[in-house]
């Protein structure tokens, strides 16, 4: 492909990642995916280029673009004024520029969210939403259960530990994880580094019982059975029936017994988590979110996201931590964890909780991870206790 027809293939993918972000439908990554699967006369290179142009689009543009000819355009008018020549240059190439055209603005989010952005971090907002923008690491965590640390970096070629968690690796972004033989063999996991330290602020036991309340695919589970030393009750459950059919083959290459996934029917899960009432020591409440702190990863979240959005969020939100409390033992925690960085999710979200739940209170002021400060994705992490 040529320069031109590469940027003519972006505006086309921009064009549906736009569509999608208004409509709710596929990731980006998918929609590149999908694109490149029915035009196979595209080689490695140009597909590498074509994708490296549109993440770096929708990396650029803060609002929503009307269109992908307006995104790459806007784009383009800030990154490489030189290469708006491409337009109407024959061949594959978008069609000319045409005075008065849409051009889409230079930006970091849209006005609505950066609002909300400069309210968690003031002065130090443009540069903390920069860094929510760069481009992700890939980060590992050491199982426990059959390694440490020491044991596992000499076998990881370009690995290095990192000081935000005593588990934690990185590694060069284009490894291919699967096919190390650390991999097969249980001893290290994908994990970003601050879902290690979400995962590590429920302070698991051996012999407790714990409930990972919305446990996907398992991630945090996996850590927390790691800090059980695979000893106590583990039970992992959530309402998505495709991510929690991920999680057995996770649990056995990683030598887990203790975990039961556990199918919960949505706005029902109090029926189904009866015999964990008032008995659990710990309760992990990883809720759905607005994902802010995991746009290095989605960047084109940002456009996804709207106020209805974000208050249908926080009201769901609000709801599993009130069923979380149900389960909670006297002086056992409750830790609640969003991959958001808004207020509305975070601290104002557990000063909501505590307002109306007197039998809680906080150990220790939330924390909160950023990309740009941590160098992980952005987390905003509390710890309750029940008092009694």
């Amino acid at each position: 492909m040529t320069p031109a027809a590469r940027a003519a293939a972006a505006i086309e993918i921009l064009d549906l990642i736009i569509v999608a972000a208004r409509e709710g439908g596929a990731a980006a990554d998918t929609i590149v995916q999908r694109y490149f699967s029915t035009r196979r006369y595209a080689g490695g290179g140009d597909r590498r280029a074509v994708r490296a142009l549109v993440f770096a689009a929708i990396r650029a543009l803060g609002e929503c673009p009307v269109s992908g000819r307006a995104a790459l355009i806007g784009y383009l008018r800030a990154a490489d004024p030189g290469a708006l020549a491409l337009f109407g240059s024959g061949g594959h190439a978008p069609a000319a520029r045409v005075p008065g055209e849409p051009e889409a603005a230079a930006g970091l989010a849209p006005e609505w969210l950066m609002a909300r952005l400069r309210a968690r971090f003031g002065a130090q907002t443009e540069a903390e939403v920069a860094g929510l923008l760069g481009r992700a690491p890939l980060d590992l965590r050491v199982n426990r259960l059959k390694a440490v640390r020491a044991d596992v970096l000499p076998m990881l070629e370009g690995a290095v530990a990192l000081d935000l968690h005593p588990d934690a690796l990185r590694i060069e972004s284009g490894v291919n994880i699967e096919a190390l033989p650390a991999w097969a063999e249980g001893l290290i996991e994908v994990q970003d580094a601050g879902s290690q330290v979400a995962a590590a602020a429920m302070d698991a036991r051996p012999g407790e019982t714990i409930l990972d309340l919305c446990a996907g695919a398992g991630g945090k589970t996996l850590a927390l059975a790691a800090a059980m030393q695979n000893e106590g009750r583990l039970v992992a459950s959530d309402t998505d029936r495709g991510r929690l059919s991920a999680m057995p083959p996770r649990l056995a290459r990683a030598g887990v017994s203790i975990a039961t996934p556990r199918l919960l029917d949505g706005n029902r899960e109090a029926a189904a988590l009866a015999d964990l009432s008032g008995a659990c020591n710990g309760v992990m409440v990883d809720a759905p979110c607005s994902g802010t702190g995991t746009w290095r990863r989605n960047p084109e979240a940002r456009w996804r996201l709207s106020p209805a959005r974000l208050a249908r969020l926080v009201a769901e939100q609000a709801r599993l931590l009130a069923l979380a409390a149900t389960m909670v033992r006297p002086g056992g925690r409750l830790v609640y964890v969003v991959c958001s960085l808004l207020p509305e999710e975070g601290r104002e979200q557990v000063e909501a909780f505590l307002a109306e739940h007197p039998d809680f209170r906080a150990d220790g002021p939330d924390h909160v991870l950023t990309p740009h400060r941590d160098g992980c994705d952005g987390f905003s992490i509390a710890r309750l206790v029940r008092i009694g």
